[in-house]
């Protein structure tokens, strides 16, 4: 499952509590993370509102428990919790990115960061609440849209901050922003921990088909727009058209160099091909002034395309990628064992559209039969059909 955070107004914590309470999430699953949690006198409320007309759902935490303001008091709390590996994962690394963040602005060690607003029993309730609700969705991929920013200043425990805060800035380093000019903070430090280290990718809606929609209500009603949070699930895996054929969404990067010996080109494919892509590909190319060149193609999952972009930037000669996604129809298949008189030889096994079978040998099995007999490879392809008739 594929989670699709459309953040046109920005992003809060409890928008996204709310959010994923509209998508399905049963609130008992929060209310047992605070019990878990050893939060005393904390519950969690789910109301209903409607900006613009469009209906939503705001999550309103109860408490009268004391802040927890050190940063070295909330791990312990987690890891005392328990809660799943994952959601203790999720938390604590969200934690660890404000405290380096705070750390830094404030010239102090790590663990002698005080938080204050996200210190806060909400906050807290906030971040652990959302790696719970991940889990209990079954989401495993999430994409953030650009995050707006407005302006403007905020009152806090530090004083009147402009708008971005120092720290909302920080944590989001490396996160798509863009401004706009509404006098209000859109971006809640706490949102901006969700678009920092649960976003895999950032950009427009990805290719996928649209499972659920929710919306998560903010505290405050805007003028210009709603003050929501939408979230959309989805599905990005094979999906069947028929019994014979499934159509899937796939990544294609590409670049071209004129610089790379043969040797080093073929480090950056294995590396590639470890790494997780699908396919690589090199083709002959002229380049600018009739230089020779090499054109690099990448066949990828979508939400595989920013890391193996960066790992093309990182190991090649090139300076610059093209990526996009695109929609393809493949045949059914499945590794099957074929019986022969060399031996078992494995082979993919294939259905085409009008429900005929065709069988391929696995290239490395026939190889090594080839050595092993010492015959031709050729003769051992003849022998695997011969036989797989």
């Amino acid at each position: 499952m594929i989670a699709y955070f459309d953040c046109f107004s920005g992003i809060s914590g409890d928008m996204t509590l709310g959010a994923l309470l509209d998508v399905g999430l049963p609130i008992d699953c929060l209310n047992d993370m605070i019990q878990q949690l050893k939060i005393q006198n904390t519950v969690i409320e789910k109301k209903i509102q409607t900006y613009m007309g469009i209906r939503a759902t705001q999550a309103v935490v109860h408490t009268q428990a004391s802040p927890m303001r050190h940063y070295s008091d909330i791990c312990e709390m987690i890891h005392k919790s328990s809660l799943s590996h994952g959601v203790k994962t999720k938390s604590l690394a969200m934690f660890q990115r404000l405290a380096e963040v705070e750390a830094k602005i404030h010239g102090c060690d790590v663990a002698h960061v005080h938080f204050h607003e996200v210190g806060a029993v909400d906050s807290i309730v906030d971040i652990v609440g959302t790696a719970c609700g991940l889990e209990a969705l079954g989401i495993e991929h999430v994409v953030f849209s650009a995050l707006p920013m407005g302006t403007g200043f905020v009152h806090c425990q530090h004083g009147c901050l402009p708008i971005p805060a120092p720290a909302t800035l920080n944590v989001l380093e490396n996160v798509p922003i863009y401004g706009t000019q509404i006098p209000y903070e859109l971006v809640t430090p706490t949102g901006a921990l969700f678009a920092a280290c649960l976003a895999e990718q950032y950009g427009p809606l990805p290719p996928m088909y649209i499972k659920q929609t929710g919306y998560g209500a903010g505290s405050r009603q805007l003028e210009e727009q709603p003050n929501l949070l939408r979230i959309i699930l989805g599905k990005s895996e094979f999906t069947e058209v028929n019994s014979n054929t499934i159509c899937e969404s796939i990544g294609v990067i590409e670049t071209h160099v004129d610089d790379m010996t043969p040797e080093c080109l073929s480090y950056v494919m294995s590396l590639l091909m470890e790494s997780g892509a699908l396919d690589v590909l090199f083709y002959p190319m002229y380049m600018k002034k009739n230089r020779m060149g090499t054109g690099i193609q990448v066949i990828c999952l979508p939400n595989d395309i920013q890391r193996l972009t960066d790992m093309l930037l990182q190991e090649s000669s090139t300076i610059g990628v093209r990526y996009h996604v695109v929609q393809r129809k493949a045949l059914v298949r499945e590794i099957t064992a074929v019986q022969t008189s060399l031996g078992e030889i494995q082979a993919k096994k294939i259905v085409r559209p009008d429900g005929t079978v065709g069988l391929t040998p696995e290239y490395d099995c026939c190889q090594r039969l080839a050595k092993e007999k010492k015959i031709s490879i050729q003769r051992v392809y003849e022998i695997f059909f011969r036989d797989s008739l």
